[in-house]
């Protein structure tokens, strides 16, 4: 059984390295989309991962394929597209790490996914399944994702969703809201930073937010606060978990460092959602910070995805 199965978006991160001696801007290129990376993270934490998706029949697929199967991913379902390229993003990053992307996906192979192509079997048979909301952006992908979802529901699969909002990929914040919240009746567990509170839930508090969507019928949430660490809220409540210092030079992958943990740790409990105590998941959220504390002090996503060995160093040196 597989602790986490992720579907969704993988695409390359032309990450900005500075410039040559002719002044021309220079872009590393790096693996990277939400899930994708979860799926690494999951991996390289000593977790059982799959990743679901669509690249195109092209060097940059080929190089996606390589970099998920060499981290122990299973990638049986990760289809190539002969018809449409590999997704980019450029990634500009700044002094303090945050970034701003510009992406290249108007033929995108990440949004070709079909239901067709959705492993039915495979789904059910997982731990948890995540899933994220770029997905959700266009069809034919939108409802892939939606059915792979309920699949995964229906069977009583953990549903795990972290809607990581990327506006310049939406239509408008009026569609990006509609489908984002969507998504949220299959979530037993939800993500979300503290800039996407407001378009989830309508709250700019982080603790009403998280309260909100316990009320919406989500088991477990959890809003990421950067460097200040995180808030989680089950039935039981809500506390803050305090972040680690790092020295960040990219925010890339962060999120998805921390998602991954947390997801790893709440699989080795071997329980459901709503059986978690406030305290497992204050547990799971110091494990989230470490490692994404430490995916931060390293360039671009996938490439900087901690080890086991590296969050709990991290974590005992804090003590």
């Amino acid at each position: 059984m597989y602790d986490v199965i992720s579907l969704g978006e993988i695409l390359i991160d032309f990450t900005s390295q500075g410039k040559n001696t002719d002044g021309q801007r220079l872009f590393a290129q790096n693996a990277g989309g939400a899930p994708a990376n979860v799926a690494v993270a999951v991996a390289r934490l000593g977790g059982d991962a799959a990743f679901i998706g669509k690249t195109g029949a092209d060097m940059h697929g080929r190089f996606l394929r390589s970099t998920l199967e060499s981290n122990g991913v299973d990638c049986t379902y990760l289809y190539e597209d002969k018809n449409h390229f590999t997704t980019l993003a450029f990634v500009d990053l700044k002094d303090n790490g945050e970034r701003e992307f510009s992406f290249a996906r108007m033929h995108g192979a990440d949004k070709m996914l079909t239901k067709d192509e959705v492993p039915e079997d495979i789904i059910k048979s997982g731990r948890i399944f995540h899933f994220g909301s770029v997905s959700l952006t266009d069809e034919p992908s939108r409802s892939a994702t939606l059915y792979a979802a309920e699949c995964a529901k229906n069977a009583g699969v953990i549903v795990a969703y972290d809607p990581n909002y990327r506006a310049s990929l939406w239509k408008n914040e009026k569609t990006a809201k509609k489908e984002m919240r969507n998504a949220l009746k299959f979530a037993d567990m939800v993500k979300i930073s503290e800039e996407e509170t407001e378009l989830l839930t309508d709250e700019t508090d982080f603790e009403k937010a998280a309260e909100r969507l316990i009320d919406s019928g989500v088991k477990i949430a959890v809003v990421t606060l950067g460097e200040k660490g995180a808030y989680v809220r089950t039935k039981d409540g809500g506390k803050f978990v305090e972040g680690f210092k790092a020295n960040a030079v990219d925010c890339t992958g962060a999120g998805d460092a921390f998602w991954g943990a947390f997801l790893v740790w709440f699989a080795k409990f071997k329980k459901f959602p709503d059986e978690i105590t406030l305290e497992n998941a204050a547990f799971f959220t110091n494990f989230g910070n470490s490692a994404g504390s430490l995916c931060v002090e390293k360039y671009g996503a996938i490439p900087s995805l901690p080890y086991q060995l590296n969050v709990v160093e991290r974590i005992v040196n804090k003590k």
